[in-house]
């Protein structure tokens, strides 16, 4: 491994601790009858000096903690936890690829094979009140195209939606370990995007087949989505080695 990569790693593993720290920090507050649905945390610099990190620190792990739906974020005014239940606990995922090295390919296969159908299933089944708050958060994501954090929120908050519209709660719940476990990656790539203008498009096709009760649409609009965020990825990473992509189908044995 050469020396900018070594550094990016490590980098990235002391992202990966102060986010750690502030979900900590919330989720014992919660636990602990200090925090309730609707508190008002405590203002940034004041909750960046009790936990002695930056408040550049501080503001990621709020993003990713708003992303899983555990904070509101209202721009002015201040965060606040969200009324509906936390989403702690589903860090597995995220720890056995720290553990055994999974791989973004194996990752975006997973998310294929899971939001293609959950898209199709949202298209079937969703409620009136599912795609207003999809095209809420695609207006979100207008709003905030210029801003990676905040965008990355409402992008995982449409994912989420979509989910849930599929009316399978096992299902949803996959979704949910798989976008905590890639959380991180997810929000160094949305700092580095160099477009996210079709990013939002993709979203606005995936909507719109939802929203017109297109399953096949719908399917295919997620597709697309994920292979062109898959590749975006792939052309920011640089890979070591041969052996770290897809595995390449085998050819037939000549007769």
């Amino acid at each position: 491994m050469d020396l900018v990569n070594m550094q990016a790693g490590k980098s990235q593993t002391l992202d990966t601790q102060l986010t750690s720290q502030v979900v900590n920090y919330i989720r014992a507050k919660i636990e602990e009858g200090t925090l309730k649905p609707g508190d008002r945390i405590p203002p940034e610099r004041e909750l960046a000096k009790e936990l002695k990190i930056s408040r550049a620190s501080l503001r990621m792990g709020i993003g990713y903690l708003a992303a899983m739906g555990v904070m509101n974020v209202r721009h002015g005014v201040g965060t606040f936890v969200a009324d509906g239940p936390a989403e702690f606990g589903k860090s597995s995922l995220g720890l056995l690829g720290a553990l055994h090295g999974f791989k973004s390919w194996q990752m975006f296969e997973v998310r294929n094979l899971l939001e293609t159908t959950l898209a199709a299933l949202a298209a079937e089944r969703g409620s009136e009140e599912h795609f207003t708050v999809l095209a809420e958060e695609v207006a979100e994501m207008y709003a905030t195209i210029d801003d990676p954090a905040e965008y990355l929120i409402h992008d995982v908050r449409f994912h989420r939606t979509i989910a849930q519209a599929s009316g399978n709660p096992i299902l949803a719940a996959l979704m949910e370990t798989i976008s905590t476990a890639l959380y991180e990656e997810r929000r160094q790539t949305a700092e580095r995007a160099k477009d996210r203008k079709s990013s939002l498009e993709a979203h606005r096709e995936i909507y719109r087949a939802i929203r017109t009760a297109n399953p096949v649409e719908a399917r295919k609009a997620m597709e697309r989505h994920l292979q062109s965020a898959e590749s975006e990825l792939a052309e920011e990473k640089p890979v070591p080695g041969r052996g770290k992509g897809r595995p390449r189908k085998a050819k037939p044995a000549s007769a």
